[in-house]
């Protein structure tokens, strides 16, 4: 994977643990060479991820609709920032411009992001790795939702399997440098929708 989109929090929550761990992503990307893509902000999460990418001399790639945009909000030691119309072009571009997902702590905004992206995924519109860092348990109702709605016959066990979790940056990373795609549904393809 060359870029990885990150999917938090445009808050920084009370989790120091959280907050820490999002600040080492960035670092981690950095290190690694691959691109951090997110949603352009200096603040929250966000920014922390976003600040340890810039600190360690890794490239950002900031999205933000116009109607975000303010000196308050963007970063503005990113290496391009991007504006968009709408949340929606916003979504869509972060797509494009990953080779993988990674969804750390926040709140509507991220849930609204992962499952619409792990949606993308089960639909067959692309097929790249997605990841739940779960740091200090955030996700654990999450996944055990996720489990629930397998048990009652509304999401198959396959497309679960197919976002990856782990507790450490290393961990997700190597599991999604090691995801297998599922098969395209067979009752769907990308033309005829």
């Amino acid at each position: 994977m060359k870029s990885i989109a990150v999917f938090c929090g445009s808050s920084e929550g009370n989790d120091k643990e959280i907050i820490d761990a999002s600040y080492t992503l960035g670092k981690t990307l950095a290190q690694k060479e691959i691109t951090l893509v997110y949603g352009a902000a200096k603040i929250g999460i966000m920014g922390k991820v976003a600040q340890g990418a810039i600190d360690n001399q890794g490239k950002t790639i900031g999205i933000i609709p116009i109607f975000l945009k303010t000196k308050e909000i963007v970063h503005t030691e990113l290496t391009e920032l991007i504006i968009t119309d709408n949340m929606h072009d916003r979504k869509v571009i972060m797509y494009e411009k990953s080779d993988g997902f990674i969804i750390i702590p926040g709140g509507f905004g991220t849930m609204d992001e992962f499952f619409e992206i792990t949606t993308w995924g089960q639909l067959g519109l692309h097929t790249k790795p997605i990841g739940i860092l779960n740091t200090n348990g955030y996700y654990d109702a999450l996944i055990a939702q996720c489990k629930m709605m397998v048990s009652r016959g509304f999401l198959k066990q396959e497309n679960l399997d197919a976002v990856v979790v782990d507790v450490t940056i290393d961990g997700l990373l190597e599991k999604m440098n090691n995801y297998k795609p599922l098969p395209a549904p067979k009752w769907l393809n990308k033309e005829g929708l």
